[in-house]
């Protein structure tokens, strides 16, 4: 499914005919935008120029470590996934340069795995990505980064975790997701607090973002 379907199944006859023409007119505009940018970032950018590995799942730290062992140009960006003690010590034992290696824990969700980021990149003229997630979470994470992502013009290359056991998402909550995605290029707020385990998720983030103590 494309950015525009998904445009496309948003209930706009429910708004009533002024407000449903004035959001299909801005999601029409948005649609043409990402288009636009997202081929050009391509186009002046076809290889990523970093990677960035989303939280969620144990293994993905270790797949990425090994994935930038052989990818030793690229500096890495973790958003949200373990520890940063435990992080720490996957990249290291991948024999992976920790001063490439940046872990990040301000997203709490999916949607603010990128858009907590997008600045980060921008700042660094990086305008494509490799984008790892587990294969399950992959069609949510690239729906989500279509928008996002391809708002500000970068662009992103999937690589999929092989997993086992995990049934694939929902169209429910890619739908969702892309929908707060959207509010977010629009006003710069992704919902998060929203969710009822918001205060939970944040406690997390921020415990697992603690410095690692220094010897003694």
């Amino acid at each position: 499914m494309n950015i525009k379907q998904l445009f496309q199944s948003f209930n706009l006859p429910s708004l009533g005919v002024t407000s449903a023409l004035s959001v299909g007119v801005a999601l029409t505009t948005l649609a043409n935008v990402i288009s636009v940018r997202s081929t050009l970032a391509l186009q002046q950018t076809p290889e990523p120029q970093a990677i960035l590995m989303l939280g969620g799942n144990p293994n993905r730290e270790e797949f990425t470590a090994e994935f930038a062992k052989k990818h030793n140009h690229l500096d890495v960006w973790v958003s949200s996934g373990v520890d940063r003690r435990t992080a720490t010590e996957i990249f290291q034992q991948a024999g992976v340069d920790l001063g490439r290696v940046h872990l990040d824990y301000r997203a709490v969700d999916t949607v603010t795995n990128f858009s907590t980021l997008v600045e980060d990149l921008k700042k660094r003229d990086i305008s494509h990505v490799y984008l790892i997630t587990s294969d399950f979470h992959m069609s949510r994470a690239m729906a989500v980064a279509s928008v996002v992502f391809g708002s500000q013009g970068i662009a992103f290359t999937p690589v999929p975790i092989p997993t086992e056991g995990y049934p694939s998402e929902s169209e429910v909550r890619i739908v969702r997701d892309v929908s707060r995605a959207v509010v977010w290029t629009f006003t710069g707020w992704a919902g998060e607090n929203l969710h009822p385990r918001y205060a939970l998720r944040r406690a997390i983030a921020e415990r697992d973002a603690a410095p690692i103590p220094e010897p003694s």
